[in-house]
């Protein structure tokens, strides 16, 4: 009787794996459901928006984005984390999922186990912008400044936990300053307080200031990233400034839940890099201020992993807390 059951469990297992192997041969067969953790209109939304428009093309199916912000993306990260691993639901996910490992104690899942790296789709340097009633004029001034009056000075950004208050934070660690941060519910209210002056700093990506900053309401000091961008090319890296590594940007990737089969997630990668690639995408890509990447799965794993270790050293030294 036992070796009969064992014999069952063994032929369940059997068939289970033929048919995942079967399903990975067919797919897509069906809609693929996109989830994005932030509401519509944002930077995220936008991401995911452009990359399922064009993934019915490479692929003979419908992309479908779904919203479910709250909880810091947490809603939406658990339940993709928690979804089939079929290839039919993916995370559109940002630098916050690695800033939440390293933010929150206890988490349902984990962000380096619990999800299968797909592709990196895009990235978006942050801009260091100051206030006109600010007398630094470039970011060694601004640092000289912060060095000068410790706890003076102070920074804006769009909610704890957000890679605007990462930024900050990291540029604090990196140049041994002591700047204040003031949290607002959303990049908005952050950088008009920065225009109006009642704050000194603001971390933002290009999108978000490019207008304020051709009005004079806003005025850049440096960008992350490793090299200057052509929608504002007079402005320097910050590495150019003086700081390697000093502030962040927003990456823009696709994650499948963990025990995803590997041809499914080889399917979907090769598919993400054949669109960044593209010329059509690589300018509306640029039109938001973004760089196209398309990466391979074990590329975008090991950003992931960089990431989260980063992150919990930012943390860990700044004792910052989640809300």
């Amino acid at each position: 009787m036992i070796a009969r059951r064992g014999t069952c469990c063994l032929l369940a297992v059997v068939l289970a794996l033929c048919g995942a192997a079967a399903a990975a041969q067919t797919y897509p067969g069906r809609p693929i459901r996109m989830v994005v953790g932030f509401t519509p209109g944002g930077g995220t939304d936008i991401m995911a928006r452009l990359l399922a428009s064009k993934l019915p093309e490479v692929l003979g199916q419908p992309a479908v984005v779904e919203n479910r912000p709250g909880a810091a993306t947490n809603i939406a990260n658990e339940m993709v984390a928690r979804s089939a691993p079929d290839g039919y639901t993916l995370l559109v996910a940002t630098s916050v999922v690695a800033i939440n490992m390293a933010l929150y104690k206890k988490l349902p899942y984990d962000t380096v186990r619990d999800f299968a790296p797909v592709s990196l789709f895009a990235e978006s340097p942050n801009v260091v912008v100051v206030s006109n009633k600010l007398a630094a004029r470039t970011l060694e001034e601004l640092v000289a400044a912060a060095r000068a009056k410790p706890g003076v000075l102070n920074y804006s950004s769009a909610g704890s936990g957000t890679s605007q208050h990462m930024s900050g934070e990291l540029l604090k660690l990196r140049t041994g300053t002591d700047i204040v941060h003031v949290p607002f519910k959303g990049t908005a209210p952050s950088l008009t307080a920065v225009m109006g002056g009642d704050v000194d700093i603001s971390f933002a990506n290009i999108p978000a200031i490019l207008q304020h900053v051709k009005a004079g309401r806003l005025r850049p000091l440096a960008l992350s990233g490793d090299r200057r961008s052509e929608l504002m090319p007079e402005v320097p890296t910050v590495a150019e400034a003086g700081v390697p590594g000093g502030t962040v940007g927003v990456w823009y990737g696709v994650l499948a839940p963990a025990a995803t089969p590997r041809e499914v997630v080889d399917t979907l990668s090769a598919a993400i890099v054949k669109i960044a690639h593209s010329s059509d995408m690589k300018q509306r890509l640029a039109e938001q201020g973004a760089e196209a990447v398309g990466s391979t799965p074990e590329a975008f794993g090991k950003l992931l992993r960089e990431e989260v270790a980063r992150w919990t050293e930012v943390v860990n030294a700044a004792g910052i807390k989640a809300d």
